[in-house]
């Protein structure tokens, strides 16, 4: 039994929408004509996901909250006691997302058909990461997959939560450089020309800072468009050599090296690392294989060739900790915790707390910044709208002694 998507008319001639599972395409067009429906497309799962490269990259994007929502549920029914097949299918059910619904039932249909969920996982590789698929393999061979999809609904949850926070410390600065950067404009393009222009009637020479605002408000009235044209087109020549693999390593080099973003980095990598390693250590998968997926978690890319330079090191026989620190791109805690967790061997429990805490430490790292950008954000704005204001009245200034 498969999982369709169709799309019908009902009896008023609207479109409807759905996922029915059946045998064959055949018998669920009939199992729409029985709910008074006018079959107009019936097609599976897995060939809506192949029809076009384009349509399934769009179709397989399903969020980070959905995916923790969807594990933490099949955590708790697989927990339980049920089967897969049936918890998957009693998700299913409940989410409210029209593709994990029906990512959920053709892995119940898969599963069905007598599948491994690897080979079933794999499928839907842009849903589900390669971290996802191994972890859940080696807790179905190890036969303790609800505790793997605990430990994974843990890693998905806390994920979307840091996301989250962060997004929401840069929220506010952001919004504060918007409305800097509007009232500024607002200032030079529309209230210092009309207000100057009374002094150019009179014929009063004016101050130096007074025909600098000028100048400045006269070349944004006439090259808006062009600067606007400028930005566009940077924004598109940064995006393409952002996607030249040489181009970013470089970046991430650079920024590796700032003195506040490259701690940042350096914190935010290293604690991806030791989370998604801590997770595929504690399901039984072999540690090199762990440390190849973990190295997928990384952002940076700097961070990750040195760690799959780490990989062969260790490989050759040598010690986790002292592949990592031949490198020099971890942070040093990171490195002491996995060198406890090697000698005493509970690398899974060291492995947890380097983690959390590099977590703490980009968590101490957006206060910080966040407590510094905001105030100097401010009197930047505050600077610039004091010169506004000084250059608009210094010729005041100055007619009023012309008069005495």
């Amino acid at each position: 039994m498969g999982a369709y998507e169709f799309s019908a008319i009902d009896a008023g001639g609207r479109l409807r929408k759905g996922i029915l599972e059946g045998d064959t395409p055949r018998q669920v067009r009939q199992k729409i004509r029985e709910k008074g429906l006018t079959p107009l497309s019936v097609t599976s799962v897995g060939e809506n996901k192949t029809a076009s490269p384009g349509f399934s990259r769009f179709r397989g994007r399903i969020s980070s909250a959905d995916l923790a929502l969807a594990t933490r549920q099949l955590a708790t029914l697989v927990q339980s006691g049920a089967v897969l097949e049936e918890c998957l299918r009693t998700v299913a059910e409940q989410v409210e997302n029209s593709r994990m619904k029906s990512v959920l039932l053709s892995l119940r249909s898969k599963i069905l058909e007598g599948h491994t969920i690897d080979q079933a996982l794999a499928d839907f590789p842009t849903v589900f990461p390669e971290l996802y698929r191994a972890t859940l393999a080696a807790g179905e061979q190890a036969g303790h997959l609800g505790l793997v999809l605990e430990r994974l609904a843990d890693y998905t949850e806390f994920r979307q939560q840091l996301r989250q926070r962060l997004m929401l410390a840069l929220l506010y600065p952001l919004l504060l450089t918007i409305v800097a950067v509007s009232v500024i404009g607002v200032l030079l393009v529309y209230v210092v020309p009309q207000v100057v222009e009374v002094f150019d009637r009179i014929g009063q020479d004016l101050p130096l800072l007074t025909r600098i605002m000028i100048g400045v408000s006269d070349f944004l009235q006439e090259k808006a468009a062009l600067l606007l044209l400028v930005v566009v087109v940077l924004a598109i020549l940064t995006k393409g050599l952002l996607s030249k693999e040489r181009f970013k390593g470089r970046l991430h080099r650079i920024l590796l090296r700032l003195p506040v973003v490259g701690k940042f980095n350096r914190s935010l990598n290293a604690a991806r690392f030791a989370r998604a390693f801590s997770i595929l250590t504690a399901s039984g998968v072999p540690i090199l294989e762990g440390l190849k997926i973990s190295s997928q978690v990384l952002g940076n890319l700097t961070m990750r060739n040195a760690l799959d330079k780490a990989v062969t090191r260790v490989r050759e026989g040598g010690s986790l900790h002292q592949a990592l620190a031949a490198e020099g791109h971890f942070p040093p805690i990171t490195i002491h915790l996995i060198a406890s967790g090697e000698a005493s061997s509970n690398l899974e429990e060291m492995l947890e707390r380097a983690a959390s805490t590099q977590e703490r430490e980009i968590e101490s790292l957006t206060t910080v910044a966040m407590g510094i950008f905001e105030p100097a954000l401010i009197l930047a704005m505050g600077g610039i709208v004091l010169l506004i204001v000084l250059a608009v009245l210094l010729p005041i200034f100055e007619l009023n002694q012309l008069v005495r």
